[in-house]
This record gives structure tokens, C-alpha cells and sequence, in this order.
């Protein structure tokens, strides 16, 4: 009995689309494989505080089209530092966790490492909207991500030709443009700002006016929070430019963050799951669950830590193009 597998599962960082389902693949595929599962509440903090509990069938029951985390979530400055990660480690022991697997971002999969690290069994599963970790082609939560921004722009798009206006959108995305470039492919931008590309407030006010002269109707402008250029600013300088186009501006925020998973979501997210269990089955840990041509893979978690994931210029490069 001292060896039975006992594993918990958390959630870390920001919330994304798609964790519910992820969490329950995790609790129902190791419950029939005799496996006990406790869940972490509060991401790494909950884990220093021991905030634990029993979960079984019926605790994952309903969730999965649910946006958010049952499991709540948390950044944790505790957990960054080698006590906080200790006080986590004893914490597990004492209520016989031998197995652990994280939900989450780039934060997260850096506290999987650290625990790792520390000759605790850890699996990692990549859950974030920005879809800014190395290792998979896709994290949980993006495509709800993308299809809630589509939604927002596109009902804009009706009320900027309405009015002939160029509206600025914002997305987020931290410093990864990915959800910026996406948007831009799918929703027709005309203009496409992101971290990875520095732009002049001159030369986006330039390819506004010249979308004026060629007789568009609207202007759309997506421009990723990490770009360096702030929305508000952008707005008062086309303004003061006189372009012909007359700016309105919509920070799409949170929002990006919430609602329903997509059904593509919902798959990668049990896929993800049911693999972050398998791979703990086999004597596999220290890595993450991650979307490749052929499947779910497991990418060592030094791999996804030691590395950037980059926008694909080549659909940048499409922005421009399809702008015409």
C-alpha cells in the first residue's frame, strides 16, 4: 500500500477555457485505474497551505463546459522561493501525494520543473490563452480564446462600416502576438501590431489613410497588449492625423478569458488528461503533455522551460497580404 499511486492535480496562473475538462480526464482516468486523486485548490498555494481534497466521479460531474477552474487558481510569490517549495513538498507527503499534475501556463510549467527537481513525480499540461508555451502546437483554452475575439471583432466590424470608422481592438496576450496575428488572418484586419514586429504610430496611421484612398469603408486595427504601443495613444494619434477614418477604440480584456470551452478545447483538453495519467501509469514524469502532428507527445519539462515559443512570421506576413 505504501507504494499506491496517490496523485493531485491543480490549476495555476490564468485561467483558460478548457481546464475543467482537462481536470476531469484527470480524475476519472485514474479513478479507473484504482488511482486515488486529490485536488489542490489555489493553484501552488493551495499546495504550501495543504488545501486538499477527495475527489471522485461525481466531483468532476457537469464541468466540462464549464469556463474557468473548479480547482480555483492563484500566482503564488511563496512558491517561487526554495522554502515555499518545501513547505509544498511536505505538505504532499503528509497526505500521501506521490504524483502531481499542473494545469497551467508558463509560470506554472517553471513550479513543475522546480518540483521535478526535487524528485517529485510531476506531469505538466499546457493550459493557456496566449499560446506562448514551448513544446505543443496548441495550449487549452486558445481556440475559445481566438473564437471569442473572432465573435467581438466581427460585431464590430458590422458597426465600424455602419459609421466608416477605424476601430482599434486589444487583445491580450502578454508578449506573444499569436492571438493578434490569428485575429488579424480571420477577421480581416487591416493592421496587425504585435511585440515581436516594432511598429511606428506614423507607419500604422500611413496604412490606415491609404485604406481610406483605396475606398474601404472601416479600418480594422488588432493590436496585442505587448506591443509597445499603447491603444489609447494609437487612437489620438491617427485622430490628430486626420486620416479620414475617425477612431473608436474596444479593449476586449477578460473576456477573452471566460466562457465556454469550444469543442476543440474540450478534445485537446481530455486528450491532454488522459495522456498526464497514462504517462504516470508507464513510470513517465518530469515532462508535459503536449499537441504534436501525431498526437500528444510528452516534451521533457527543461525543454518547455529552456525555450520561447515564437509567432510564425508566415502568417504575420498573410496579415499583410489578405489586408489588401
Amino acid at each position: 500500500m505504501a507504494n499506491k499511486l496517490t496523485i493531485g492535480v491543480l490549476s495555476s496562473g490564468g485561467d483558460a477555457p478548457g481546464m475543467n475538462a482537462a481536470i476531469r480526464a484527470v480524475v476519472r482516468t485514474a479513478l479507473s485505474n484504482n488511482i486515488d486523486v486529490l485536488g489542490i485548490n489555489n493553484g501552488y498555494e493551495g499546495l504550501i497551505n495543504g488545501d486538499f481534497h477527495s475527489m471522485n466521479e461525481r466531483s468532476v460531474g457537469g464541468i466540462l463546459q464549464r469556463g474557468g477552474t473548479i480547482l480555483l487558481t492563484s500566482r503564488s510569490k511563496r512558491f517561487m522561493e526554495p522554502s515555499g517549495q518545501r513547505d509544498a513538498i511536505r505538505k504532499m507527503n503528509e497526505a500521501g501525494i506521490n504524483a502531481l499534475v499542473v494545469i497551467g501556463g508558463e509560470g506554472s510549467m517553471n513550479g513543475a520543473y522546480a518540483l521535478s527537481q526535487k524528485d517529485i513525480k510531476v506531469i505538466g499540461i499546457p493550459a493557456s490563452i496566449d499560446n506562448d508555451i514551448w513544446g505543443t502546437n496548441i495550449a487549452i483554452g486558445t481556440d475559445t480564446a481566438m473564437n471569442t475575439i473572432m465573435e467581438a471583432v466581427d460585431k464590430l466590424r458590422d458597426t465600424a462600416s455602419s459609421h466608416q470608422r477605424a476601430f482599434l481592438i486589444e487583445t491580450m496576450g502578454r508578449n506573444s502576438g499569436y492571438l493578434a496575428v490569428m485575429a488579424g488572418i480571420v477577421c480581416g484586419a487591416e493592421v496587425v501590431l504585435i511585440p515581436e514586429v516594432p511598429t511606428t504610430t506614423d507607419e500604422i496611421a500611413a496604412a490606415v489613410e491609404d485604406a481610406y484612398k483605396r475606398g474601404k469603408t472601416h479600418a480594422i486595427i488588432i493590436n496585442a497588449e505587448g506591443s509597445g504601443i499603447r491603444t489609447t495613444d494609437l487612437a489620438t494619434r491617427i485622430d490628430d492625423l486626420d486620416v479620414g477614418f475617425k477612431t473608436r477604440m474596444t479593449i476586449l480584456g477578460h473576456i477573452q478569458r471566460g466562457g465556454s470551452p469550444t469543442a476543440y478545447d474540450r478534445l485537446l483538453a481530455s486528450r491532454m488528461g488522459v495522456k498526464a495519467v497514462e504517462a504516470l501509469l508507464e513510470g513517465q514524469h518530469g515532462v508535459m503533455t503536449g499537441l504534436k502532428s501525431k498526437g500528444i507527445d510528452f516534451i521533457p519539462l527543461l525543454d518547455v522551460i529552456s525555450n520561447k515559443r515564437k509567432v510564425n512570421m508566415e502568417y504575420y506576413h498573410m496579415t499583410k497580404v489578405l489586408a489588401r
